[in-house]
């Protein structure tokens, strides 16, 4: 990210987002204000930070968190204070403060240390406790899961002006551009950036809207959105985000479609536990060298190869960081010291994917409590309701959300564009995941959404509290 620069409108709209909040919690419900809060700051805000120094980077996902939870403390106290920590909290908690740990057994300061865990709760733990809150029951992540796709539905013009007329709206609106512009030209036309940090965050966003978008439409969860048939709405943003001129989400927006569909049609879980499974097992044969992928990216050179070389630069990077990562396995090697070993420098190493990132600063500690925050509510809603049910108007709501982050940690594997909106789905599905009873053979329970068919669903009680 860069710092507060261009004109002075970067700056007004980062600060001015606080009282935002505060006005949308004064004409909205909570949930849709905890909604339209976090779409707004991630869509529109500058890619932009201000150190306070002392604390943390002020930037567009801090804005989004804290004016988010600010708001929620004046206006709705209440369900703020509701909360309880569970066990199923802890590997949120432990991402959080591991980074003192690595802190520590670096032998850095206290400040280093604590600087570095008031970071990672403000972009990670605030977005995941207010989920927790708001989101832990079908209506809400209904509720969710639709804000989700209007969200893509409003970034669609923006996103059509940009793969026409190139990159250009956050240079226009806020006076720089946020990335390098070279890195948006794609396949003779233009990879949007919008105003996120780069063209994969935005392919990211369009692919898993798309992907929620389909699912509420088959499963027939709403019939329209903003007036739009929701057929139309599918194709609109099917379309788009396979025009995004990024092969990678796509690839993950295909990949999600088909398990989803596989899982309806089969009443398997088998198909949404091994794409759960899949990253983990990808970042043990690469931790461990098992396979060093030459042969995928020989296959995909047959087709484009763009993105073998692509590829090819990313395995080899996390080739020379997992080098350096094995160093210091257990804690990690914190800040900057992940890219002073050798095997970096001399390899020009690119930190580009998340999980290296993570297992290269805060070790194992970090990278599998990170995996385990967005991973294990999939498996255990699964378990909680049995994937038959998913297709079900219920329950459909958070199947898409519990496949968007599978594709979040899936694409995690290859870059590091962390959505504040994605860990806010994680909190709620946390939340419900581990507050439905347990068996499948219980008494059923109707479904709590509105315009759900009156299907029975096996499963305990939804509104179980935070």
């Amino acid at each position: 990210m860069f710092g507060i620069q261009g004109n002075a409108f970067a700056a007004l709209a980062l600060f001015g987002y606080i009282p935002f909040a505060f006005l949308l919690f004064a004409v909205l419900p909570p949930r849709k204000a905890v909604i339209y809060d976090f779409l707004m700051a991630w869509l529109f805000l500058p890619m932009a930070h201000l150190p306070l120094h002392g604390f943390t980077d002020f930037n567009k996902m801090s804005a989004a968190c804290v004016g988010t939870l600010l708001a929620a403390c004046l206006f709705d106290l209440d369900t703020v204070l509701s909360f309880r920590p569970k066990l199923r909290d802890v590997p949120m908690a432990v991402w959080c403060l591991c980074p003192y740990v690595s802190s520590y057994f670096n032998e850095h300061s206290t400040y280093d240390g604590v600087s570095a865990v008031v970071y990672q709760t403000t972009n990670w733990g605030l977005p995941y406790f207010i989920g927790r809150i708001y989101f832990n029951d079908l209506k809400g992540l209904r509720e969710l899961a639709i804000g989700i796709v209007i969200g893509g539905m409003v970034y669609l013009p923006f996103v059509w002006f940009e793969l026409r007329m190139s990159p250009q709206l956050h240079r226009i609106v806020y006076g720089y551009m946020q990335y390098e512009f070279a890195q948006s030209t794609r396949y003779g036309g233009y990879r949007p950036m919008v105003f996120m940090q780069h063209g994969l965050a935005v392919a990211m966003w369009m692919v898993t809207t798309a992907m929620t978008a389909f699912w509420l439409w088959r499963c027939k969860v709403v019939d329209k959105l903003l007036g739009i048939p929701m057929w139309l709405v599918c194709a609109l943003l099917v379309g788009t985000a396979a025009w995004d001129h990024s092969i990678g989400a796509a690839a993950l927006m295909v990949i999600g479609l088909a398990v989803l569909w596989l899982t309806g049609i089969t009443r398997s879980s088998i198909w949404i536990v091994a794409l759960t499974l899949a990253p983990p097992t990808w970042m043990v044969v690469r931790t461990t060298g098992y396979w060093n992928g030459h042969n995928l990216v020989e296959f995909i050179k047959d087709y484009d190869k763009r993105a073998a070389g692509s590829l090819s630069v990313r395995l080899h990077s996390e080739r020379a960081l997992t080098d350096r990562a094995m160093e210091h396995p257990i804690y990690g090697w914190t800040g900057w010291h992940l890219y002073e070993g050798r095997e970096v420098t001399e390899n020009r190493a690119v930190p580009d994917q998340m999980w290296i990132i993570a297992f290269g600063k805060f070790g194992l500690i970090g990278l599998i409590s990170m995996t385990t925050t967005l991973l294990l509510p999939v498996l255990v809603l699964a378990w909680r309701i049995p994937v038959r049910y998913w297709r079900h108007p219920g329950a459909a709501p958070a199947a898409a959300l519990a496949m968007l982050l599978t594709l979040h940690m899936c694409d995690m594997l290859f870059n590091a564009m962390v959505n504040p909106i994605f860990i806010l789905c994680a909190g709620g599905v946390t939340g419900l995941s581990f507050s439905l009873s347990g068996s499948s053979q219980q008494a059923p329970a109707r479904p709590m959404l509105m315009n759900a068919p009156p299907h029975p669903m096996p499963m305990g009680p939804s509104a179980a509290s935070a």
